[in-house]
């Protein structure tokens, strides 16, 4: 018996040290803005058609400090600001859709971690209908080199605050910005006809039910 009790702290030590020796930072689960909901919760700047918004997380395992990334889905631009807490105030655009996620980050090593991306809309003044927010680009991914093929599936994914996404307009073409309609569906992939030697560009207009649209980024992938 005492051997066993013994060969059990050894075993406790062990893993105990193996942990220690392991410190990069784990992901942290995003508490708000919620996702693919509208934020009326910031607090206005006076004269300007902008508010604050308080951005949270959940502290993370081996986290020193958090890097939060904020895109504006009208712009595409993109910036990042550091916190050492898990919350950061942020000036942001009313009536703007945005995406954030935060990446957990450990002095000690140059591993990070990053979050699930989360959606909103900064509420401005009323409105009757939203927009629906530009469809994520899944596949082919951007600056992919494919090779031995004569078709390809594109995919993405939409999601709309008053949940009311009718179809999908899929622009697709070897020159950029994509010009040509390859067509509408309402499902969220559609197959493409491709050939070697050709750089391709691709993006998705988002369409809901009441006359609202977005547009996605621009993809690109190469066909060898």
């Amino acid at each position: 018996m005492k051997k066993v009790n013994i060969i059990l702290t050894l075993l406790l030590i062990l893993s105990c040290s193996k942990d220690e020796g392991n410190p990069n930072p784990s992901a942290t689960s995003l508490i708000f803005p919620d996702n693919n909901q509208e934020c009326n919760q910031g607090i206005d700047v006076s004269g300007t058609n902008r508010s604050t918004v308080t951005f949270r997380w959940s502290a993370s395992a081996k986290t020193d400090s958090y890097d939060v990334f904020l895109k504006n889905l009208n712009t595409l631009s993109t910036i990042s600001l550091s916190s050492l807490t898990t919350e950061l105030a942020i000036t942001i655009d009313k009536g703007t859709p945005y995406s954030w996620y935060v990446i957990s980050k450990n002095m000690k090593v140059l591993e990070t971690a990053q979050s699930e991306t989360w959606k909103f809309y900064n509420a401005g003044d009323p409105i009757a209908s939203y927009a629906p927010f530009p469809a994520d680009l899944i596949a082919p991914a951007m600056a992919s080199t494919l090779t031995g093929i004569t078709s390809q599936n594109l995919s993405w994914s939409g999601s709309d605050i008053d949940n009311d996404i009718v179809s999908y307009d899929v622009y697709f073409d070897i020159s950029n910005p994509p010009t040509a309609l390859e067509g509408n569906t309402s499902s969220s992939n559609m197959d493409v006809t491709v050939a070697a030697g050709n750089t391709y560009y691709w993006r998705v207009v988002t369409k809901d039910s009441q006359g609202n649209n977005s547009q996605s980024e621009i993809f690109e992938f190469r066909v060898e």
